[in-house]
């Protein structure tokens, strides 16, 4: 991953995934809804590296998400090596926005986009987004823009 390509990714994170044989429907390639499975992988991968979940639980409150929206390139079989890819596009006030690639054998299998806000524990109403990870979002931004 060269400089240019994190900085139109902040906080990119990716894993290797291993395709199971349960992940297989009945016509020999991956369901559909193993994908959302490995979006929720890299959601957590995302969020132990960048934005530790049990500390959001600590201060009151948690991530949920609002929408889903993957758009399938091409099929992903048994014995495929897949790699998957998430990052932060957007980050509102209330909102967040990730965008994610799975690659299957070096090929772009499948593109997603997920959106969310946070919410207190207490009431589950959304709060606005912390300042720490404002500060690590602009901190990707101004890099981008002296570039």
């Amino acid at each position: 991953m060269t400089l240019a390509n994190n900085l139109q990714r902040p906080m990119q994170v990716e894993i290797a995934i291993n395709v199971q044989t349960y992940d297989i429907d009945f016509v020999g390639i991956v369901s559909n809804i193993v994908y959302i499975r490995w979006l929720e992988d890299l959601r957590l991968k995302f969020l132990d590296e960048y934005w530790q979940l049990n500390k959001q639980f600590e201060q009151g409150y948690a991530p949920i998400l609002v929408g889903t929206e993957i758009e399938y390139k091409r099929p992903i079989k048994l014995f495929d090596k897949v790699i998957g890819r998430l990052w932060l596009s957007n980050l509102g006030r209330l909102k967040w926005t990730v965008q994610a690639e799975i690659l299957s054998n070096n090929e772009l299998a499948a593109t997603a986009t997920q959106k969310g806000a946070l919410i207190n524990l207490q009431n589950s109403r959304p709060i606005p987004i912390p300042e720490e990870l404002q500060k690590k979002y602009s901190g990707y931004q101004q890099v981008d823009e002296n570039i």
